[in-house]
């Protein structure tokens, strides 16, 4: 009598069939709205940097002067190798060949975290293209880190036509780190390009209540040019000025990742806690901005 029961149960989908497949059924079902949300970021994801792709494709030109601009690094580099091939001791104890591959390796951190947020975003608003943009679903800073990406893809060709030239103009140049630094160097661009662009953001913010606030850019390149490692490795700096500039996110962006290329001996831990602390602390305070920013910018009625 029980066993047709709980045939008959199972033929009509009762409880026997529940308590049998129900959870596994409940399971494809909670998946499916996961799945679905997951493809739906990946298709939004490569339609978005597909299509800032095809966009810089337009200005490789252009991007051709922005790599040649990023040389600072390699002119440090002959400074500084003049300076070590002299005997001068203002090099922290750095060779012609340590200060040669950190500089090198400089170049290629400036390269892949140049970031000009504040620009374009001056620019949208004042042409007015920001609002049209916060009618869309999706958060506009979205669409800045994209181009960001996408013009980096772009760069890279000519990065590495450059890095191919100065090879051969100066071979001691010349180098390849050992896979460990490579990998935690080119895991650390990428974070640092993520600290720098968070760091913008807030003051591209500025944009909401000034129509000049690229100006102020300049305020903040100051103290990252020279506490970031871009004129002069760190060890060269004074003691008491260098242990400022660790206190800061800027050494972060530069020195840390470039160190790691050059195979150069860092704490690696404490350069990897310190990018995502930054970044951990500088990204709430973005959105802040962001969501004052809104406020005043729907109070204008723009």
């Amino acid at each position: 009598m029980n066993s047709r029961r709980r045939r008959h149960q199972r033929a009509a989908g009762g409880p026997a069939d529940a308590g049998h497949r129900g959870p596994r059924a409940l399971g494809r079902l909670a998946a499916t709205p996961a799945l679905r949300s997951a493809a739906r970021l990946l298709r939004l994801a490569r339609v978005l940097l597909g299509s800032q792709y095809a966009l810089m494709l337009e200005y490789r030109a252009e991007i051709v002067l922005w790599a040649l601009s990023g040389v600072l690094p390699l002119i440090m580099l002959a400074v500084w190798g003049q300076a070590a091939a002299g005997g001068t001791d203002t090099t922290g104890g750095l060779g012609v060949a340590a200060l040669s591959r950190y500089f090198l390796a400089a170049f290629v951190v400036r390269q892949f975290t140049i970031i000009w947020v504040i620009h374009s975003f001056e620019e949208d608003i004042v042409a007015g293209r920001l609002s049209p943009y916060l009618l869309q679903p999706l958060a506009p800073v979205w669409r800045y880190v994209a181009a960001h990406l996408a013009e980096q893809v772009t760069r890279l060709p000519f990065v590495l036509a450059i890095l191919g030239l100065l090879v051969v103009v100066h071979p001691a140049a010349g180098w390849l780190p050992e896979p460990p630094r490579l990998l935690a160097g080119l895991l650390a661009i990428p974070m640092a390009f993520a600290l720098r662009f968070a760091l913008q953001w807030i003051l591209t913010m500025l944009c909401f209540w000034s129509e000049r606030a690229s100006a102020l850019e300049r305020l903040l390149y100051i103290p990252y040019l020279f506490l970031s490692g871009l004129v002069a490795p760190l060890e060269a700096y004074p003691e008491p000025v260098r242990a400022f500039a660790m206190a800061t996110p800027f050494p972060w962006m530069v020195h840390f990742p470039a160190q790691l290329l050059a195979g150069a001996e860092v704490p690696v831990a404490q350069g990897f806690a310190a990018l995502l602390l930054w970044t951990a602390v500088l990204v709430p305070i973005g959105w802040l901005c962001w969501k004052a920013g809104l406020r005043r910018h729907a109070a204008l009625g723009a």
